[in-house]
């Protein structure tokens, strides 16, 4: 082959014709790959508006028990706690009438009760089981703390609750044991998956140095470690004293401003409370002391309370 034979074979000639050709092959070729990759987007978001779709229905569907251990744990507990001094089932019209009492509990459907000067099978009560009556005629649960032996029978206070009484423990507190003995009732109570301790208490009614101590004794005793506690009563101390001031120590009082609740007939002071362990676990939702001025000689208190089951604590 001659060198002119090589050089027309590698210096090929292409008409304009023929460029045109190849530049609209070219062009179609950019064309269809362009139109590939917008229906591949499109694909895509079709593809992930429908999973989103499922998942928002499949929520939506989920059983009731997911459903209910979903709520139980992204939220707090909520208790209607009432404190109520019941002066042995008589009213302030002379009337001992249980009845009565039941009728004020149940009428604010409570979950937990805290009840002083109760008696049990005493003569001047008719020797009635005032913590079974109580607990019959209200639907809940009940347990008697004793105090002293009295009137043939024994006297002291009790704690109500919705939720089944595991046990209940007596403690003495320091006080003047020629009259009367004070104690705290302390009852174990399991909330859902929470257990919790609810007590009752009734501090002295004379000597403020003797509900001093009795306000020491209950933190030495209630407010220690993480769990839980409530304790309500009456405290026979008014929202300034020495005794709430300690007792503000380490608990959350339930009240925050003063809530006249005695005498009944005419409240002028407070002396019933409802206070939460630990202070920063508890949330104050409402507090009210109830319009009942006959019933006993103390109207009760009624508050509601939420417990953070979370380890954050609830802000102040």
């Amino acid at each position: 082959m001659s060198r002119a034979g090589v050089t027309s074979a590698r210096n090929v000639a292409v008409s304009p014709t023929e460029r045109r050709s190849v530049s609209v092959v070219w062009d179609g070729l950019l064309f269809e790959s362009n139109n590939v990759h917008r229906k591949l987007i499109l694909f895509v978001k079709k593809l992930l508006f429908l999973a989103i779709a499922l998942a928002l229905f499949a929520f939506v569907l989920r059983p009731p028990s997911v459903q209910a251990q979903e709520q139980t744990t992204s939220s707090a507990i909520r208790l209607r706690v009432l404190s109520y001094n019941i002066h042995h089932g008589q009213g302030t019209d002379g009337k001992i009438d249980l009845d009565r009492l039941a009728n004020v509990i149940r009428s604010v459907d409570p979950d937990l009760v805290a009840v002083q000067e109760v008696d049990q099978n005493t003569h001047r009560n008719g020797m009635v089981n005032q913590v079974e009556t109580l607990a019959a005629r209200t639907g809940l649960h009940g347990k008697f703390a004793k105090q002293i032996d009295y009137d043939g029978g024994e006297y002291g206070q009790a704690v109500l609750s919705k939720y089944p009484i595991k046990s209940l423990e007596v403690h003495w507190l320091p006080g003047d044991p020629i009259r009367e003995r004070r104690i705290v009732g302390v009852a174990e109570i399991q909330l859902h998956e929470t257990p919790l301790r609810f007590a009752t208490t009734h501090l002295h009614h004379a000597r403020a140095d003797l509900r001093e101590k009795q306000a020491t004794e209950l933190n030495r005793l209630l407010a220690n470690g993480n769990a839980p506690v409530i304790v309500a009563g009456d405290f026979n101390a008014k929202p300034a004293s020495i005794a709430m001031q300690t007792l503000q120590t380490k608990w959350r009082i339930a009240t925050s401003d003063t809530m006249l609740t005695f005498p009944a007939r005419s409240p002028n002071r407070q002396l019933d409370y409802v206070a939460m362990y630990p202070a920063n676990s508890w949330r104050i939702v409402e507090s009210e002391v109830l319009n009942e001025p006959v019933a006993s000689d103390h109207r009760p208190l009624l508050v509601e309370i939420e417990l953070e089951t979370h380890s954050e604590p609830i802000p102040e």
